[in-house]
């Protein structure tokens, strides 16, 4: 991957040079190479044809390869940063520093090795004397287009499908039995039923040889129920990249992702660090300043501590070790490559470090379609607050559910495409997924829904281009209106049915979903039910006008009905509770 990634722009333009790309069929890790490379469109040939073509340079980003006989340069990029992993050794019982080549391949004088730091050189000469004038310096691409691709940042959390005022939460592992899979591989589901769904995303970036050696059958199979969740799972190939630059917080191991991670200023939890991390080496000055998570304490208290206390230049030190001369990588390995091909470089500007490609939009995600919700009912006067926060139903094993009071409550939600008949079943709220065309057609999936559940309490479709209704066992409807961008129904069906669980009135309730305590919203006038006409209500608050003047379309209410509904610290909208006239109260079953 990291030739596909670098050879564009170090050939850009040279009709001199003809790229043939090999892969090794026996690797334990090959799977999806051959793919990869189709897809990308490169011509490739069998491994063992190499020999019969005399190539003038072998470029590899893999240190573990059989070249085929010659005197031709072998110019081996690395795969990660530096040396800084013990690995088996696929040659014999021991083990070897990730990123050497064979003893052979280095004794012959054809190899040479990038590295992205003299301290790099250092380590491998104090490891293998023989390797002494066998590196070139060039830094690392990859790091300098993660810091070149920041100010893309608000385009590639948009692709992922990372709301506003969201935090992306990336887990980041290596591969082996350290790693943070390796030792913690429930943490996904953990987390995840620890962040609120509506304030957080959590994103899963894996090292490649984890879906080579396993596939990604098994990993799905895995993490199914993080997957279920909302777990945002990045290919191997490209995303990864982007979902790093888009991070709030990175939750990592001794990998060089969580690496690169902290060198460009991303907050970081370390979940693992394995003993195959080589003392010494930048991944080990990172770990002596990161702080460490307790996998089994309150994981959203620590996140949210990690960005409240993070100070950007944290890791500059470091960077600093790790990545020499940043932003020239490009243009010195451009010049190493021609040098060993012995051609005379490009007239071309030296290449720059561009900055990374919008993720496509393909859904990397599961919908969420089941709820444990909790909802907290408190504040002064009539017109009281709702706090809701809710967490994926797959992952609820995981999660803890808070002692039912007289103002908080928990309860089952389900969207209509929930495949779980049995969640289905249990579920007190039942939310429709896509706005219904009308509010005929929401008024009729709720009556269909009610009756064909009847263990439910209520029923939530939003209507498009207007309200939201919630429809209730007892036949009353209440209309919901947001003003600005439109809500998920499952949050104003949260808040109606906490006010039902309270007794409260469904007209002129102050509402807060996830943040840090009920809505402070005071009373006001208070229109009760059939106050207004028969039409959803509108869009957002008017001038009041006395309950009863309205007979159809938006209904006009004073202060007192306006309210607040908040997901997480950063989303406030403003919301009208308004109970439809029309319809014979039955007692609730």
């Amino acid at each position: 991957m990291r030739v596909l990634e670098a050879l564009p722009s170090l050939l850009r333009g040279d009709g001199r040079v003809a790229v043939v790309f090999a892969y090794d069929p026996t690797s334990a890790f090959n799977d999806g190479v051959l793919e990869l490379l189709n897809d990308t469109g490169c011509r490739v040939m069998p491994w063992e044809q190499l020999g019969e073509i005399s190539p003038d340079l072998v470029l590899s980003a893999s240190e573990n390869i059989d070249v085929p006989e010659g005197d031709c340069p072998v110019l081996v990029l690395p795969h990660g940063v530096g040396f800084q992993k013990l690995v088996p050794d696929s040659r014999s019982a021991r083990v070897r520093l990730s990123g050497v080549v064979p003893d052979s391949l280095l004794e012959s004088g054809r190899a040479w090795l990038a590295v992205s730091h003299p301290a790099q050189e250092e380590q491998l000469v104090a490891n293998r004397p023989e390797a002494a004038g066998r590196t070139l310096l060039v830094g690392d691409p990859c790091f300098d287009e993660l810091v070149a691709s920041r100010p893309r940042r608000a385009a590639y959390r948009e692709a992922l499908g990372v709301a506003e005022g969201q935090k992306l939460v990336v887990v980041s592992s290596t591969w082996g039995p350290t790693s943070l899979l390796g030792t913690d591989p429930e943490l996904l589901p953990r987390l995840l039923a620890r962040l609120p769904c509506d304030e957080y995303r959590v994103g899963l970036i894996t090292h490649p040889n984890i879906w080579s050696a396993h596939g990604a059958w098994q990993l799905r199979t895995l993490q199914a129920a993080a997957l279920d969740a909302g777990l945002l799972l990045m290919p191997p190939v490209h995303a990864w990249r982007p979902a790093l630059v888009a991070a709030d917080v990175l939750v990592g191991d001794h990998g060089s992702v969580t690496l690169y991670g902290a060198a460009t200023g991303t907050p970081l939890l370390l979940a693992a660090f394995g003993g195959d991390a080589v003392p010494g080496t930048a991944v080990h000055r990172m770990a002596a300043l990161a702080p460490r998570l307790d996998p089994r304490g309150d994981l959203r208290q620590q996140v949210e501590d990690v960005v409240r206390e993070h100070a950007a230049d944290r890791y500059a030190a470091v960077a600093r070790q790790a990545f020499a001369e940043p932003g020239h990588a490009l243009a010195r390995l451009r010049t190493a490559l021609y040098r060993l091909l012995e051609l005379p470089e490009p007239s071309s500007a030296p290449p720059s470090s561009p900055m990374l490609p919008v993720p496509e939009p393909e859904p990397p995600a599961s919908a969420v379609t089941s709820w444990q919700v909790t909802t907290e009912v408190g504040g002064p006067g009539a017109a009281p607050g709702v706090t809701v926060r809710r967490f994926p139903a797959s992952v609820g094993a995981y999660g803890t559910v808070p002692s039912e009071t007289s103002s908080c409550f928990t309860h089952l939600a389900c969207a209509d495409d929930e495949r779980d008949h049995r969640l289905v079943e249990s579920a007190s709220v039942l939310v429709r997924r896509l706005p219904a065309p009308s509010s005929v057609s929401a008024l009729g999936w709720i009556g269909e829904t009610l009756a064909r559940l009847p263990g439910s309490l209520l029923a939530a479709s939003a209507v498009r281009g207007g309200c939201c209704l919630v429809g209730l066992r007892d036949g009353r409807v209440v209309e919901v209106s947001v003003t600005g961008t439109a809500v998920d129904p499952g949050l104003p069906a949260a808040v109606v049915y906490a006010l039902l669980r309270a007794g409260h009135p469904l007209d002129g309730a102050g509402t807060r979903t996830g943040g840090g305590g009920p809505a402070g919203v005071g009373p006001g006038p208070e229109s009760g039910p059939g106050s207004g006409g028969g039409g959803p209500a509108g869009a957002g608050p008017g001038p009041g006008s006395a309950p009863g003047s309205g007979s159809g379309g938006p209904a006009r209410v004073g202060a007192g009905v306006q309210v607040v509904l908040r997901a997480g610290d950063a989303r406030d909208e403003d919301v009208v509770l308004r109970v439809r006239p029309g319809y014979t109260r039955r007692p609730l079953r």
